[in-house]
């Protein structure tokens, strides 16, 4: 990323971000496919008439509730996230196909939300570009519980401060960063980056480790992971056929 991009990055307002999890069913294999049919030609679009800006889907690869739906929606204040599921309950398109949905079979058992802030230098969603020859990325998101609020917002603080540079030198693709506002095991911070393949994967995190930049920022007083993180959560993901992210 430029200095110029950074810089309108650093001016820009931090947006909200909704993760919404569905869950579902190894045994029924009708449900997975049948559900994401449904969030990617009738809830999504109907989402984004009702508010989203920005969006993407994704389908468990390694992690744990498998099978699942993640959606990645982003909105420009928590308002339009509060009024999003009125307006889509005035949607006549929606209610039709969600009728037409929830007349058949089961669709998922579960689902759960969390909403993020977006940070200073990373205000919301970005969307990688295109692979060469159509392919499509893995994606990891990785959730940071920290002890209290002033340890969170020291690890916000290195995030901002180097790390996400460092994560695009080495040659890690972020998409998000955001604190969670609404969600479970708070405070805690979320991110999402993207890989070529999981051997890819292991390549650029080993690049980071060793990285001076990354061992001069992680040295210094206050900042190691013992003093500032209680817990580090994990999940590999790959892009649903309709995800504007891949």
């Amino acid at each position: 990323m430029s200095s110029s991009t950074l810089a309108e990055a650093a001016d820009a307002k931090p947006q909200y971000i909704e993760m919404l999890k569905i869950r579902m069913r190894n045994t029924q294999d009708s449900m997975v496919q049948r559900t994401t049919e449904f969030f990617g030609k009738v809830w999504l679009p109907a989402a984004q008439r009702a508010g989203v800006t920005k969006s993407g889907a994704f389908n468990a690869l390694i992690g744990e509730d498998s099978p699942f739906l993640l959606l990645v929606l982003q909105f420009p204040t928590m308002g339009a996230w509060e009024s999003m599921r009125e307006k889509m309950a005035a949607d006549k398109e929606y209610l039709k196909g969600r009728d037409t949905y929830g007349s058949g079979p089961l669709g998922y058992v579960r689902y759960e939300t969390s909403l993020l802030r977006g940070f200073s230098t990373f205000p919301g969603i970005e969307t990688p570009a295109p692979m060469a020859g159509g392919k499509s990325r893995i994606f990891e998101i990785r959730t940071y519980e920290s002890n209290n609020s002033i340890t969170l917002a020291k690890k916000m603080g290195m995030f901002d401060g180097g790390e996400i540079a460092i994560f695009r030198k080495v040659g890690m693709v972020p998409v998000f960063f955001g604190e969670t506002v609404i969600g479970q095991n708070q405070p805690n911070l979320t991110y999402m980056l993207g890989y070529d393949d999981l051997a890819a994967r292991d390549r650029v995190w080993s690049a980071f480790v060793s990285s001076p930049e990354w061992q001069k920022l992680r040295g210094q007083p206050g900042l190691s992971d013992g003093e500032i993180v209680s817990n580090i959560s994990n999940s590999m993901v790959r892009p649903a056929a309709f995800s504007a992210i891949k």
